[in-house]
């Protein structure tokens, strides 16, 4: 993990720890956000109770059920907002009464939306008193982020406890990540060039998903030249091939274009 990922990590559990209402954590598509799930996920204990939600979606009333089917609530065939309400409630209280904490993740929350959200407020209203019953805890692209500063979505934003963003790897993160997974699959961690590595680093904007794909692609490429190491040439003619599809710089890295542009200009 690079030190961005460790730090993300460390927010998971710090609000596991202190039984946040709610932690946020985002980033770029790629950054091994879900990653980070499972690895939490491999810690629980057994006073907590898991839910885990991905890509959920829909209108007021199909949060509840996606959050009961991801507690394995059975739900009647036919139950309005109301009543599924209750049934959550019920469900943390009985949870709490055993000495069981409720812990719900949503992956992807951006696609979520604003009344999804709203409605995730309103389910830590069970919540009162010294004990927190219920934690959530949010994962998403950096349009989440963006989503809960919005001033209709101010009381979701202050029950925030704790959030992080997972930056890009910098290129000696690129380069320890490639190390490292050079030498997990039995190589020396020398198998690509310094050159090769800085290539691959500026056209992957360090994400580690891309960095994995052009090193997996290189190697094709390599073996079929019949050559034991990736150099720039290499990465070079992939590039003059077509095969390497490039990612859109992400907003973060073109906001920071247009400051240095500016300045430039000043």
């Amino acid at each position: 993990m690079s030190k961005s990922h460790l730090r993300a990590y460390s927010v998971l559990e710090y609000g596991l720890a202190t039984h946040a209402p709610l932690t946020v954590v985002t980033g770029e598509v790629g950054m091994g956000k879900t990653m980070l799930i499972q690895a939490l996920l491999s810690q629980v204990e057994d006073d907590q109770t898991i839910g885990l939600i991905s890509n959920a979606q829909g209108d007021r009333g199909d949060l509840l059920r996606w959050v009961l089917n991801s507690l394995d609530v059975p739900l009647p065939a036919e139950t309005d907002y109301v009543s599924l309400f209750q049934l959550f409630q019920t469900f943390v209280v009985e949870e709490y009464a055993a000495g069981r904490r409720v812990i719900i993740i949503i992956d992807e929350a951006q696609n979520l939306g604003s009344e999804m959200l709203e409605e995730l407020r309103m389910l830590t209203n069970i919540n009162s008193g010294k004990d927190e019953l219920l934690q959530l805890i949010l994962t998403g692209q950096p349009e989440l982020r963006q989503l809960i500063s919005r001033p209709a979505l101010r009381q979701f934003a202050q029950r925030v406890t704790v959030s992080y963003h997972i930056d890009p790897f910098e290129l000696k993160d690129t380069r320890a990540y490639i190390k490292h997974r050079l030498i997990h699959v039995g190589g020396t961690g020398d198998e690509i060039t310094p050159a090769a590595i800085s290539f691959i680093h500026s056209e992957t904007n360090g994400i580690p998903r891309m960095i994995n794909k052009l090193c997996d692609l290189a190697f094709v490429y390599s073996a079929a030249s019949d050559k034991s190491n990736v150099g720039l040439a290499i990465l070079r003619e992939l590039q003059n091939d077509g095969v390497i599809l490039k990612p859109s710089d992400p907003p973060y890295f073109l906001t920071n274009k247009v400051n240095t542009l500016s300045k430039a200009a000043e």
